[in-house]
């Protein structure tokens, strides 16, 4: 099983940039996908960002230029770089892993989530 634990969330003012990380321990080979996704009051789940094993990238059209994620396969760990935050990137951000493997031949057949960080935007 995988376990995620997301770090970084906070108060911000507009255009000023955050950083968050998840890492995720447990028992497995690998994990092919992490992402980010986040949900604001009132509104459903949206992803935000992406990125699999071999570093591509998937961003949404509302972040595109703004933020950057990245991955360290070797500590299992994917962060959000966010800058130019606007007031409608608040919402809780979550961590999201798919893919992961418990071997080189073994996939789970489950997604897994974290708990959310908040982020606020004060404008």
């Amino acid at each position: 099983q995988v376990q995620l634990v997301e770090s970084g969330g906070g108060l911000v003012q507009a255009g000023s940039s955050l950083r968050l990380s998840c890492a995720a321990s447990g028992t497995f080979y690998d994990i092919n996908d992490m992402g980010w996704y986040r949900q604001a009051p009132g509104k459903q789940r949206e992803l935000v960002a992406s990125i699999i094993t071999t570093g591509v990238v998937n961003y949404a059209d509302s972040v595109k230029g703004r933020f950057t994620i990245s991955r360290d396969n070797a500590k299992n760990t994917v962060y959000l770089q966010m800058s130019g935050l606007k007031p409608e990137d608040t919402a809780v951000y979550y961590c999201h892993a798919d893919g992961v493997r418990t071997s080189p031949y073994i996939r789970y057949d489950k997604d897994y989530w974290g708990k959310g960080t908040l982020v606020t935007v004060s404008s």
